[in-house]
Parts: C-alpha cells; sequence; structure tokens
C-alpha cells in the first residue's frame, strides 16, 4: 500500500516545492533588473524564463543534467557562502553588530499585526510553532520523492552510504545560509521589486548586490539560479517516474517499456513544472517559503503508510489509506483558514491552534499526522476485528539487501528510443 498511495500526493506536493526554487530564479533576474512595472506579461518575465529554463533543462537531458551539474552547483555554493559569511560581517562591523541590529529590527511592530515581526530565538508563543514545524519538517523531508532518487538511481547501497556520510556538511551549510536574512536586517537592504513594491524574497541577492564587487555579484546569482535550477529538475523528475510507474504502468500500460515510460515521465514532468508555475501565478510569491510548508502538510501525511507500510506489516492497509484521506483534508482545511493579515485571507501560512493543547499553535502537518496515525491504529484494530481481507505482501525480507550483480537482481534493458 505504501507505493501504491503516494504518486498522487507526491506529485502534489512538490509543485509548491518547485515554485519556491522558481521563485528563487526569478528573485534573482529581478534584483538584475529583468522583468518591469508594467502589465502583467512584463512584471512576471522572469518567472517565466526560470519556467522555460526549468523546463527545456529536464526535457531535454533528464536525471543526467542534475546529476552532472550539480558538482557546478556544490562548489558555488559553497565557495558564495564561505566569502559571504567571512567577507560580509567585515563589511558590517562583526557578527556581534549584526545580531544586535538585527534583533532591533525584528523587535519592531508589524503594521499588519501589531505585534513584532519576529525573534533571532524564538521564545513564549512562539516556541511550540517553531518546535513542531522543525520536526514536521524534518519528517516530511524524506517523505518527498527527489530524496530518494538519488538512492535509487544508484548501482550500489555503497554509494548511498557515502553520501549520507557527507549530508552534514550540506546541513551546516545551510545553517550558515540562513544567516544571510540576519546579514540583510544588520545592512538595511530594502527589498523592492521593479513594481516598486516591497518583496521579502529579493533580500538575499540585493544583500549581494550591494555588498559584493560586481564580478563575484555574478558569481553569487549564477549559484543562487543553478542552486535552483537542480533540486527543481530532481523534484520534477523524481515525481514524473513515480507516476509513470505507479499508476501508467501499473493500470494503463503494463507492457510498456523503458522508451515509452521515459517519453511518458517527460510528459508529466513537465506537467508538474506548469502545475509549480499556477501556484506562484495564483498565491502571494512575496512569502514563498508558504509553498514549501504547505507541500509538506500533504506530503507528511505520507509517513504512516510510507514508513509503517515498509518497516511493520501490523497495519492495515485499508486504515493507512483511510487515515491519509482523513489528515489530507483536515491539514488542507485547517491551511486554507490560516489568515495573514499583510498579504492574503487564504493559505496565510503553516500554524494553527493544536487541539487539546490549551490553544498552543503548531505546525498543521504535524498535527494532521497525529490524527493520521490514530485513525489506521484505531482503523486497523476495527478491520482486523471484521475480518476484513488484509491483502498479500509479496517483499521478502532478503529483497532490502539485494544489490547490483546479486543472481535475484534482473538488470534492465538499455534504453532506446520507441
Amino acid at each position: 500500500m505504501a507505493v501504491s498511495t503516494s504518486p498522487i500526493p507526491a506529485a502534489t506536493c512538490t509543485m509548491p516545492y518547485i515554485a519556491l526554487q522558481l521563485v528563487g530564479i526569478q528573485a534573482v533576474l529581478e534584483v538584475m533588473g529583468v522583468g518591469g512595472s508594467g502589465n502583467k506579461l512584463v512584471a512576471d518575465l522572469p518567472l517565466l524564463i526560470a519556467f522555460a529554463a526549468l523546463a527545456a533543462y529536464t526535457y531535454s537531458s533528464g536525471l543526467r543534467a542534475p546529476a552532472l551539474i550539480a558538482f557546478v552547483k556544490d562548489i558555488l555554493i559553497y565557495v558564495v557562502i564561505v566569502v559571504a559569511v567571512l567577507y560580509i560581517p567585515h563589511k558590517l562591523g562583526g557578527w556581534g553588530s549584526i545580531f544586535d541590529t538585527a534583533q532591533t529590527s525584528l523587535s519592531q511592530k508589524s503594521p499588519a499585526t501589531g505585534k513584532p515581526k519576529g525573534s533571532i530565538v524564538p521564545d513564549g508563543p512562539a516556541i511550540w510553532p517553531y518546535a513542531t514545524l522543525t520536526l514536521g519538517s524534518a519528517m516530511a523531508l524524506f517523505m518527498y520523492p527527489h530524496s530518494i532518487t538519488a538512492v535509487l538511481a544508484t548501482n550500489r547501497r555503497d554509494t548511498a552510504r557515502r553520501n549520507a556520510a557527507l549530508l552534514p556538511a550540506d546541513s551546516f551549510l545551510l545553517g550558515l545560509i540562513a544567516l544571510l536574512g540576519l546579514m540583510a536586517l544588520a545592512a538595511k537592504v530594502v527589498p523592492t521589486g521593479l513594481d516598486g513594491k516591497p518583496n521579502p524574497q529579493l533580500a538575499v541577492p540585493q544583500l549581494f548586490e550591494n555588498m559584493f564587487p560586481s564580478w563575484f555579484t555574478g558569481i553569487a546569482f549564477s549559484a543562487i539560479a543553478i542552486g535552483a535550477l537542480v533540486p527543481a529538475a530532481i523534484m520534477s523528475i523524481a515525481a514524473s517516474n513515480l507516476f509513470t510507474r505507479n499508476i501508467y504502468r501499473e493500470f494503463f500500460r503494463p507492457a510498456a517499456g523503458p522508451a515509452e515510460e521515459a517519453r511518458v515521465s517527460k510528459i508529466v514532468s513537465l506537467v508538474v513544472k506548469v502545475g509549480a508555475l499556477a501556484f506562484v501565478l495564483t498565491l502571494d510569491k512575496t512569502l514563498a517559503i508558504n509553498f514549501q510548508l504547505l507541500g509538506g502538510i500533504w506530503m507528511l501525511q505520507t509517513f504512516p503508510a510510507i514508513v509503517f507500510g515498509l518497516f511493520t506489516r501490523w497495519f492495515h492497509r485499508w486504515a493507512l489509506l483511510a487515515g491519509w484521506g482523513v489528515s489530507m483534508v483536515y491539514g488542507t482545511v485547517k491551511a486554507y483558514q490560516v489568515i495573514n493579515p499583510a498579504t492574503q485571507k487564504h493559505f496565510g501560512g503553516s500554524s494553527a491552534v493544536i487541539p487539546l493543547l490549551h490553544g498552543r499553535n503548531g505546525y498543521i502537518a504535524l498535527t494532521a499526522a497525529v490524527l493520521n496515525l490514530l485513525i489506521a491504529v484505531v482503523g486497523t484494530l476495527l478491520l482486523r476485528a471484521g475480518k476484513v481481507a488484509e491483502g498479500i505482501d509479496v517483499t521478502e525480507p532478503e529483497d532490502y539487501w539485494a544489490d547490483a550483480g546479486d543472481p535475484r537482481v534482473t538488470p534492465l534493458p538499455e534504453l532506446t528510443k520507441a
């Protein structure tokens, strides 16, 4: 059941995540002056360029393109971030000055809410939303199809182990990237779009524009654009492969060969990117992080079916499906009801009141996941009591240890053009 429930939610949840990457590329182009404040087409020109680049990038070369360019991406990002955390603080008077100035800026009240804009260290009512968001995001991240695509694309488990050993370096880099926002506050960057309206998404590109010499600004912008292009490409490919293998081949074309699968995957990959573009065009992209958090609300609901469905046979498959369905509806409705006074009436955030916790707010995805698990447990007990057929699990323990070269592993045929 874990495999068959994942393609549709995976593709849907990946769309807002890809949308976040498109907004990142758009932000760089807008700071460079591409776009304008005229008609809608001109204003969205950076976004359309980002979409076209992503579509052409993945449609023509598939997974090989992001896999090869990932080396360039990592080198560029590491160079830019290391230079940024050494060079920019030097120009701003050191880290002490950056943290003090950023905290002063965040403590100011927002005109829209009348409350402080934020805090460097969460405290009081912000602790629960921060803690639940951290846990829920970490759980959801490994449910996204692109998180496992690289593992499935390797020919040996040792390759996956080596890459996993290097993940802490990337996590450390993400922490450094988060500091760029504080630098932007300390540098008093005013992120204003070409339409004259404030746009927080432009803060980091504008920081680089203001602080770096022009030649290194170009390198930094390239790092941001490529850093968004590579994961977006892998996300769309992963979602399309899931659909092709688990829906198209399973229910429509059981005899489809590798060439046909590749062709269908390319088309579905393009559809996923069009869906991501729709997210950007219909929702407020000045708070694009909400795209990713919204996707996390949906993606986390596959956790019980995928994780518990793989590691234990206790749960009944129909109970897992029921838990997923109810939690998807609950999470979507709750997210729809979140209001951001400054921007939009619906899908304005990812936190809502947690039931039974005396008015504390928390990440909607985690609350929905708890509901999901409760339904799965109760449903399993009821279905077992009613002696409802559980289906047959055809996997064996040895399947989890299969590797290239094992007698039971059949190599895929060479991909030929249909």
